[in-house]
């Protein structure tokens, strides 16, 4: 098991801020939770703790991007796409200001928090905003890559993050690309999409799957917006079966993305492995990945499943 994305967060946004002094952080009061902490001891007069006021946050954000500083804002997920989004859409997105939104503590690896820290529609909610890219890590070096180009890129960005350690799956020199699928592996029967927590099970899936005569390609998404339309439908042609995996409600997330391009360019069986329209509850996240149906083996069920339905 490897680092959590959170802590990668923190270290990568540290090096980047050393080297562009446009860049400023600014915490919900959550720093040592965030990682943010390790920019603040890099660069404490470039760090701002605004408190328990999501909301002023992002508007302080906002403010920053709009005299053209590049802010990184960041808090747990469910307040950062919950408590503030009329802020996200009304200040960032709307006027399209370079604010990146790096929530932490996503999805039901939060664990004993329980279900009202546990943010399972975050994804949903910030893909349906205009000028917003979302982009999931899976690991360590993916994380490192994608603050490098958050650093650069001019435009809002919501970056979901992990309280939990992930397996690492990103190969060596890898970049990131919005829009650009991560291919880990090729398959003929069946193409595995995750994103974040997921992508390390769904790389297990494939083993496992190989043990029964199955070969399935694996795919990270950690871009949903923009989405690698080119990816998946390549994928629905070669496989002719899809199984999507996130640590998210199936509603809105990544499933509904990969869904939405599947049936308008290569329809094919699509199964979504995710979290069924309900709240977490508090429990460890192995105990809580295993209860709401995360798990390697439930992402070879799905597949089976799939393959099943061609």
């Amino acid at each position: 098991m490897g680092k959590a994305t959170r802590e990668a967060y923190g270290n990568a946004l540290a090096k980047v801020g050393q080297q562009d002094t446009q860049i400023i952080v600014l915490d919900a009061d959550l720093s040592k939770s965030t990682k943010t902490d390790t920019f603040k001891g890099a660069c404490p007069e470039r760090f701002f703790n605004v408190g328990i006021a999501e909301q002023n946050l992002i508007s302080v954000g906002a403010g920053l991007a709009a005299t053209g500083k590049k802010p990184f804002v960041s808090s747990f997920a469910m307040f950062a796409s919950g408590r503030a989004f009329e802020q996200i859409r009304n200040a960032v997105c709307y006027p399209k200001l370079n604010v990146k939104v790096c929530a932490t503590h996503a999805g039901i690896t939060v664990g004993e928090d329980g279900a009202t820290h546990q943010a399972l529609e975050d994804i949903s909610c910030m893909r349906t905003l205009p000028n917003m890219t979302v982009i999931v890590p899976a690991d360590e070096k993916e994380t490192e890559s994608v603050i490098e180009w958050a650093a650069q890129y001019n435009g809002p960005a919501y970056i979901r993050l992990g309280r939990a350690g992930v397996d690492d799956v990103t190969q060596d020199g890898y970049a990131f690309k919005p829009g650009v699928a991560n291919v880990l592996s090729e398959g003929t029967d069946v193409t595995l999409i995750a994103c974040g927590a997921l992508v390390g099970p769904a790389v297990e899936a494939a083993k496992l799957l190989a043990t029964d005569g199955i070969s399935a390609g694996v795919i990270n998404m950690a871009s949903i917006k923009p989405i690698d339309v080119d990816a998946i439908v390549k994928a629905a042609k070669t496989t002719g079966a899809i199984v999507t995996a996130e640590e998210h409600n199936i509603i809105g997330g990544l499933g509904a993305a990969v869904a939405e391009v599947v049936v308008a360019n290569a329809p094919v069986p699509v199964e979504f492995v995710g979290v069924k329209d309900t709240f977490g509850e508090s429990g460890t996240p192995k105990e809580l990945m295993v209860k709401y149906g995360l798990t390697a083996q439930d992402i070879v069920a799905a597949a089976k499943k799939a393959v099943a339905r061609k």
